[in-house]
């Protein structure tokens, strides 16, 4: 592909786009209107072969001049191939030329650069972030972060001038819709405790999602979502736009969804994720979901679940589930409420009922990919692969699963007292230890948790 070509194309194809029948179009309108302006340059340009060097012909090169040009104006560049590959989870960039894209079964692999310069992959950051969003936000010295989600629903995180080359990070979220029965399918949890989980959303339960990164929180939130009825109205509020519910209508019709907003260039116009916990329960809210609580958050959001937002729902980063009341005790110390440990305990015994904690296999399978292997460690090629692009062999059992769930029953001075119903097995999946109280179980009854019960073993404190 001839880029200095699929340059002059796009400046055409922008004034195009900004002329009196460009600017009255949107959507797929917009779009499309852009693709035949594509066409219509390329052939007036590719008349002669003077100032493009070599000819350029055949509709092969024709599509992929205008592809380029149609992921430079709507989409993410030279970003765009990988985003759009189904296989691809997360693209860390470390500059323009250090490309890592890691697959959905654990391999990772050295990309083709994505920008001709640094600069060049800031610039695309920045119209990236003047395009997409609620609202512009800014990428430069005087703001040098970035959270953003883009159209796909990927979530963007971006950073300069603080670091020698720009870098950016891209989670792909592989599954936007879907149920706990295709977590189920996926391996993530057993039936059993799918229909456990399922009836304490239906029962109102207050759930807060615990694990590391990378270990499935958002997506297992979002399934726990889908049991929530359709009547009912429901309040995400995130950082940056993740969840994606607002995407199946047909699962929530009366869903607002919420974003926090950095300051302005003048320390002004901050609208934090707490302001909005606080804002969320004067809307009506029958339920309040914060896609991720990493700070102060935590105070209104556990006020929200206690007082009358039941069945709300959030996801918190821990190491185990018994570690979620340490983690929430070290945010609420921090607010600036300054809670003491006592008190917020005694603020987590009374908002949540369940903590769901997930884990992941991340071990190296050398021995099970010999065969797969090419003599210096690569595993077989891609599609995109290439020469010189090492390709890291996969770890096979790259799967995120439920290890733990805990009922939380009450408080005592500087203790949660909890009952870990689920516990990690020998192969650390959720396995049944403990029943769950009296109370609880009829509760979940009454809106049917089906023919599973839990074992009536010793109870655990």
């Amino acid at each position: 592909m001839n880029a200095s070509l699929a340059g002059e194309i796009r400046a055409l194809v922008a004034e195009d786009l900004a002329s009196e029948v460009g600017a009255r179009l949107r959507g797929d309108d917009r779009k499309e209107f852009a693709r035949q302006c594509i066409f219509e340059h390329f052939d007036a340009l590719t008349g002669s072969d003077d100032a493009h060097g070599a000819p350029i012909g055949g509709s092969s090169d024709e599509q992929a001049v205008a592809q380029s040009v149609l992921d430079a104006l709507f989409g993410m560049g030279g970003l765009q191939s990988l985003i759009d590959d189904d296989d691809i989870e997360n693209i860390d960039i470390n500059g323009c030329d250090r490309v890592w894209a890691t697959f959905a079964d654990g391999s990772k692999q050295l990309m083709p650069p994505v920008a001709g310069s640094d600069d060049e992959l800031i610039d695309l950051v920045r119209s990236a972030a003047g395009r997409f969003g609620l609202s512009e936000r800014r990428f430069d010295l005087a703001r040098p972060e970035l959270d953003l989600r883009l159209p796909d629903g990927s979530r963007l995180s971006a950073l300069m001038a603080v670091t020698a080359r720009p870098v950016v990070s891209i989670r792909r979220h592989r599954y936007a819709d879907l149920t706990l029965d295709d977590l189920v399918g996926l391996g993530t949890l057993d039936a059993d405790l799918a229909a456990l989980l399922g009836a304490a959303v239906r029962s109102r339960k207050n759930v807060v999602v615990s694990g590391a990164m990378n270990s499935g929180k958002t997506t297992l939130l979002r399934a726990l979502a889908a049991e929530i009825p359709p009547r009912e109205r429901v309040v995400t509020i995130e950082q940056a736009f993740e969840l994606g519910l607002d995407s199946a209508p047909h699962r929530h019709p009366d869903l607002v969804a919420l974003e926090a907003r950095p300051p302005n260039v003048e320390g002004e116009g901050l609208i934090s994720v707490a302001d909005l916990v606080r804002r969320a329960l004067r809307m009506n809210a029958d339920r309040v979901i914060v896609g991720e609580v990493l700070g102060d958050e935590v105070l209104p959001m556990l006020n929200a679940m206690s007082q009358g937002r039941s069945g709300s729902m959030c996801t918190i980063h821990a190491d185990s589930s018994a570690g979620v009341f340490r983690r929430i005790a070290s945010y609420a110390v921090q607010a600036p409420e300054r809670l003491p440990l006592e008190a917020s305990n005694l603020l987590v015994a009374g908002a949540v009922h369940f903590v769901v904690h997930l884990d992941s296999d991340m071990h190296d399978a050398a021995d099970d990919a010999d065969d797969d292997r090419s003599v210096d460690g690569a595993g077989p090629a891609r599609r995109h692969e290439a020469p010189d692009h090492r390709r890291f062999p996969s770890r096979t059992s790259r799967q995120r699963f439920v290890s733990s769930v805990r009922e939380v029953v009450d408080a005592e001075g500087p203790h949660v007292v909890s009952n870990e119903i689920f516990e990690p097995g020998p192969d650390r999946r959720a396995r049944p230890a403990a029943p769950l109280r009296a109370q609880t179980q009829r509760e979940l009854d009454r809106v049917g948790s089906g023919p599973f019960r839990m074992p009536a073993v010793g109870y655990r404190a």
